[in-house]
């Protein structure tokens, strides 16, 4: 494989069927490395935001206010990170996300040392980026796997974050220390930290996600025709609008993201409103994240081996579950337990099957573009659901809360019965004769997919 000069990370020849195998792994290496990452810095600011917020302003009324500006960041980010990829590639995309994720923490430290709490949310806004930068990792996985293994590819990149999230939070404590003698407060601290590891992650990508995974992937299929306006984002939207497949995606994506922030968010102030210590939160919060990540890779397989629509369909299942069981728990701490590690599951189906299908559903020159407004509209759509969940629950209940997030589940099944209605029928009409005389299948999408049935309009 060669590569010009002005544009270093493009292929000017196909990776040949022995490459390939190679690459993929090559490349599935570097994004779980990048994500592991990426996973140990990103707990820290879930973590220690509302604290530093907290201890900056003087209130803990403006606390959430931190997590918000993290939240915000990441969905602001998502459409400019999705352009450069989609012009540039990969590589470029998550290297700049890294870079910005490290600029963040550094203002994060330096509003502490100051009191700034302005410097301190604009800090916390470019710390966002580091969750665009995982966010991404995951659609970069999927770029040069076969199609019946792209939900397996997505769900490894999503376990990998498992093993940052876990020891993220645990090393905050001892890191901090190392800062307690000098300017910078102990909770700053890890801060620092943090983007001493999103540096690295940009390190790693920067030097091995060589070649770049989407550019690769867009000159082996590429058509002769092909021009820059195929992979805009005014192409991106209009390849959602022309699937029904995409919109699915989209909504399962975007609905189960806000379905597990709002009812995760506020499930520690419930624990401690019915007596629940600092160390009993902890472990609720442990085995939702277990949920969320360390049982990614069944999703994936089930996925791939029974199609996306399945999947979406056990989501709506686990997220109905956790529902009830949290949102009637009252003092029984083990139902909340329970319901909370449903609902890292139901999460986890969510997000791998709808980015698997996703990916599935529009051309390969949109798919960048498709994943950036994914990003956006999931993460815009969590930060006004973990907004609004504090509301709820003081003016109602935490069980009005589940009560609601369930009701969010509503056009999710709706569009995925539809599809799943619309596929039995298209699969059960008999084939239609073309001019030749010759049998012809019902007409399916041109994406590639597991299951074909699964993209059928």
């Amino acid at each position: 494989m060669t590569n010009r000069p002005d544009a270093p990370d493009t292929p000017t020849a196909p990776v040949t069927a022995a490459e390939l195998p190679g690459l993929r792994r090559r490349t599935a290496a570097v994004l779980v490395a990048s994500q592991i990452l990426g996973g140990l810095g990103v707990p820290i600011g879930i973590a220690l935001a509302p604290v530093l917020a907290t201890e900056v302003s003087g209130s803990e009324a403006l606390s959430g206010l931190a997590p918000t500006a993290s939240v915000t960041g990441t969905a602001l980010l998502s459409l400019p990170l999705a352009a450069l990829m989609t012009s540039r590639g990969r590589r470029p995309g998550l290297v700049l996300a890294y870079l910005i994720g490290a600029l963040g923490a550094g203002l994060v430290v330096l509003a502490t040392v100051v009191e700034s709490f302005p410097l301190l949310l604009l800090g916390m806004a470019a710390f966002g980026a580091g969750s665009s930068a995982n966010l991404q990792a995951r659609f970069a996985a999927a770029d040069l796997v076969e199609p019946e293994r792209r939900g397996r590819a997505i769900s490894t990149v999503v376990w990998a974050t498992t093993i940052g999230s876990v020891l993220g939070p645990n090393i905050a404590a001892p890191v901090g220390h190392v800062f307690a003698d000098t300017a910078i407060p102990e909770n700053a601290g890890p801060f620092f930290f943090a983007a001493a590891i999103f540096l690295l992650a940009a390190v790693v990508v920067g030097a091995l996600l060589r070649p770049d995974p989407l550019l690769t992937a867009r000159a082996m299929t590429s058509q002769a025709d092909e021009s820059p306006a195929d992979r805009s984002l005014r192409a991106g939207l209009a390849a959602v609008r022309a699937s029904a497949m995409a919109r699915l995606a989209l909504v399962t994506v975007a609905f189960s993201h806000t379905a597990m922030v709002s009812i995760m968010v506020m499930t520690p102030v419930d624990l401690g409103r019915h007596g629940a210590g600092l160390q009993l939160i902890g472990l609720v919060i442990s085995g939702h994240i277990a949920g969320m990540y360390a049982f990614s890779p069944v999703m994936g397989w089930l996925s791939d081996r029974f199609g996306r629509l399945a999947v979406i369909g056990l989501a709506v299942g686990l997220f109905s579950g956790a529902a009830l069981l949290a949102g009637t728990a009252g003092p029984d701490h083990g139902r909340t337990a329970a319901g909370l590690f449903l609902l890292g599951l139901g999460w986890s189906a969510g997000l791998v099957a709808g980015s698997a299908l996703l990916t599935d559903s529009v051309p390969q020159p949109a798919r960048a573009a498709v994943q950036g407004l994914s990003d956006l509209a999931m993460n815009t759509a969590a930060g006004i659901g973990g907004a609004a969940a504090g509301v709820i629950v003081a003016r109602a209940s935490y069980g009005w809360l589940n009560a609601v997030a369930a009701c969010l589940l509503l056009p999710m099944a709706a569009l995925a019965l539809r599809r799943a209605l619309a596929r039995t029928t298209t699969s059960s009409a008999p084939a239609v004769s073309d001019a030749t005389g010759a049998s012809a299948p019902p007409a399916v999408s041109d994406a590639p997919t597991t299951d074909v049935r699964d993209l059928r309009d």
